[in-house]
């Protein structure tokens, strides 16, 4: 990691929530062993041989950095998208965490799902594992999900774990208005990450009533934040 995301001078509307920061203890990166096994876990549901299923529900909407054969509008039940989970690295540093989107348990969330194919997909698994899983906070799990146009598959899906400390649990308001004020990590701040994520919603058809209203609630431009 970068030394100039270790250690930021915190914002000072950070200095009056006594929420944040969150004392989330000592912290390491996945070794690329332990990227590899998770990996290597995951993949024994899979054939192979067909092609993959993602489902994008932050981020990986906007942004999915892989090469994809299908993009189709999709939905998965049992979980619901929110702020639940600390980052240390990509939106947020040791010292000053920013938050990201995760899906737990509850509810339904819509996002898109990517097709990918079969063929050469491993460079692509592996350079996304990097990015989703650097200390392994998800769980990848296999999830139903019901595309728009009716069909159903079984799509790779990134999961809170509930058993770690970076998990947020809900926060009020005071604690994610700070967070959006002041937290930035080697991929930019949580401010832009969510609201790249509501407009992306919206530009797709899928608005997230939810996260537009946290946004205009917490951020300190809130009525322009949000479509």
């Amino acid at each position: 990691m970068s030394a100039r995301y270790l250690s930021t001078p915190l914002a000072a509307g950070a200095a009056s929530c006594p929420d944040y920061p969150p004392s989330l203890g000592a912290s390491r990166l996945l070794t690329d062993d332990e990227l590899r096994a998770s990996l290597d876990c995951t993949l024994q549901q899979w054939d192979g041989q067909s092609d993959l299923w993602l489902f994008g529900y932050g981020s990986l909407i906007w942004n999915p950095g892989l090469p994809t054969v299908e993009s189709v509008r999709s939905r998965v039940h049992g979980y619901h998208r929110g702020l639940y989970l600390w980052s240390r690295v990509n939106r947020g540093t040791p010292d000053q965490p920013g938050l990201v989107l995760a899906l737990d348990r509850g509810g339904s969330c819509q996002g898109m799902a990517f097709r990918l194919a079969a063929a050469g997909v491993m460079p692509h698994l592996e350079a996304l594992w990097r990015r989703e899983m650097p200390m392994g906070s998800y769980r990848p799990a296999w999830l139903p999900c019901k595309l728009a146009d009716g069909r159903f598959v079984e799509a790779l899906a990134f999961v809170m774990r509930r058993d770690v400390p970076s998990y947020t649990g809900k926060l009020p308001d005071e604690t994610v208005r700070t967070v959006l004020g002041c937290a930035c990590g080697r991929y930019g701040s949580t401010l832009d990450y969510v609201r790249r994520t509501v407009v992306a919603l919206r530009e797709i058809g899928m608005p997230d009533r939810a996260l537009e209203a946290l946004l205009r609630r917490c951020a300190a431009d809130g009525a322009a934040s949000a479509p």
